[in-house]
């Protein structure tokens, strides 16, 4: 009788449990609806994928994504700044629904939040740095102090196999404050942000020297279990490679087709 009474006990405790998750699951696009905004985790600091503009209004590349996602819902969007080191904990804890911030895509971080297949654009590593240094090859950087962000994995890699000596900050306002006071020789980031970057008047005297390693995809992220969620945003990643759409606002913000992005809309148209 104990172990009928025990087993008995545990199956009701298991299906209220999966009963639970599914009503989680079923509920998160109906809260977003019910509520009327959708809350976007965006960088605020990352031109042009993620920047304030001089009236303070966040916009870029992944912005309008986002709007794209609040115009399928049916309700207004709000951008939350988020950067490398409270992204994925802003999701978790509720203060996002979806994040699209520059995130690079890894098997530790599919273990915090649910990002979503397929990706959605992709990256490299490399370095901003004052022309004057000539900088040619990664070694170069050995013994010398180079700005990071907070939380980036290129951090480590650049450190421990290049022999730099890394300086992290919250965020490029202060990276790039840093550098101009020449707190630290170069900045190692990504790719496509140094490329905008050095396309502007005042980076002039600035360069992304180095070849471009460790190109890997960026990934879209809603919270763990948000199953309903996760397969229609999915399903806008196709429908934006299928019609074009990332090169299209790749085009509008000024950056150049990426390889990745050409190869996803043949891909998919």
């Amino acid at each position: 009788m104990k172990k009928l009474l025990k087993g008995s006990i545990a199956a009701v405790v298991f299906g209220a449990l999966a009963m639970t998750s599914m009503a989680v699951q079923a509920d998160v696009i109906d809260d977003i609806k019910k509520r009327g905004v959708l809350k976007v985790g965006v960088k605020a600091d990352y031109k042009p994928y993620g920047f304030r503009d001089p009236s303070g209004k966040i916009v870029g590349i992944e912005p309008e994504l986002a709007q794209d996602v609040a115009k399928k819902l049916g309700v207004k969007v709000e951008f939350i700044p988020v950067v490398s080191s409270n992204r994925m904990q802003f999701l978790q804890q509720g203060k996002v629904d979806l994040m699209i911030a520059t995130m690079t895509d890894k098997p530790a971080r599919r273990k915090v939040v649910s990002i979503v297949d397929p990706n959605y654009y992709s990256s490299g590593t490399n370095i901003l740095a004052p022309k004057k240094f000539g900088f040619k090859k990664w070694e170069d950087l050995r013994g010398k102090p180079v700005c990071g962000i907070q939380g980036a994995f290129y951090n480590k890699k650049t450190g421990k196999e290049f022999g730099a000596k890394i300086v992290a900050f919250k965020g490029t306002a202060e990276v790039y404050a840093a550098l101009k006071a020449g707190n630290c020789v170069a900045f190692v980031y990504d790719d496509s942000s140094h490329v905008a970057k050095t396309k502007s008047k005042e980076w002039a005297d600035y360069e992304m020297p180095l070849p471009t390693i460790d190109d890997a995809p960026w990934g879209l992220a809603v919270k763990l279990g948000e199953t309903k969620f996760h397969e229609m945003m999915s399903g806008m990643i196709k429908d934006w490679h299928k019609s074009g759409r990332i090169l299209a606002l790749e085009t509008k913000w000024g950056v150049e087709n990426t390889p990745f992005a050409k190869a996803m809309n043949a891909k998919y148209k």
